[in-house]
């Protein structure tokens, strides 16, 4: 495979074309990344309840402890965990507390109780043990690599630029390598 990047440098006549490859790169990424974001029906319900029994939390702690414990597969929207936890308060499984100007839900005894009864795990815990945190990094990296890429494409001397190419073939002929071992 020859040299994907300009052999001249980065320059105004290419520049359109690097943009347009690194956002089809990223937007390409980010699909994949993606595909894991959507949760089964209840599993919304589920995780709120399995976090409230930990501790009381706001709902932007809720959304962000569901992405932090299924390592970035699954950030659930606003758009389903309000509904959800209005829900809740409806029937009696939390309840609401104004503190700083946020509402902190936490369990009532009727919602602890519901908890315990329940027979289900937390939906994260079926996330992380197959793995699929995996699936994810190589694309969150691929773009991480996109943006730095872009950044000194961007603001880079001829000289970093070049340096940057250097580094990037590199990295490709690596990334080969690894699929080249058995």
């Amino acid at each position: 495979m020859g040299n994907t990047f300009p052999t001249g440098g980065f320059n105004a006549a290419n520049m359109d074309g690097i943009w347009q490859a690194m956002e089809q790169f990223r937007s390409r990424f980010e699909k994949q990344a993606g595909t894991a974001t959507r949760a089964g029906r209840g599993e919304v319900r589920t995780a709120v309840l399995a976090l409230l029994a930990e501790q009381p939390m706001h709902g932007y702690q809720i959304i962000h402890e569901i992405e932090e414990r299924s390592g970035g597969t699954w950030k659930p929207s606003a758009g389903s965990v309000y509904p959800t936890l209005q829900l809740l308060a409806d029937e009696g499984l939390i309840s609401a507390e104004e503190n700083n100007g946020r509402k902190i839900y936490s369990l009532t005894d009727e919602g602890r109780a519901a908890v315990a009864d329940a027979d289900t795990s937390a939906p994260w815990a079926a996330t992380s043990s197959t793995g699929s945190h995996t699936h994810t990094a190589l694309p969150k990296a691929g773009i991480e690599l996109a943006q730095a890429a872009a950044q000194v494409g961007r603001t880079g001397s001829p000289e970093q630029i070049k340096e940057a190419v250097t580094v990037l073939d590199d990295a490709r002929r690596k990334l080969y390598s690894i699929l080249a071992q058995d």
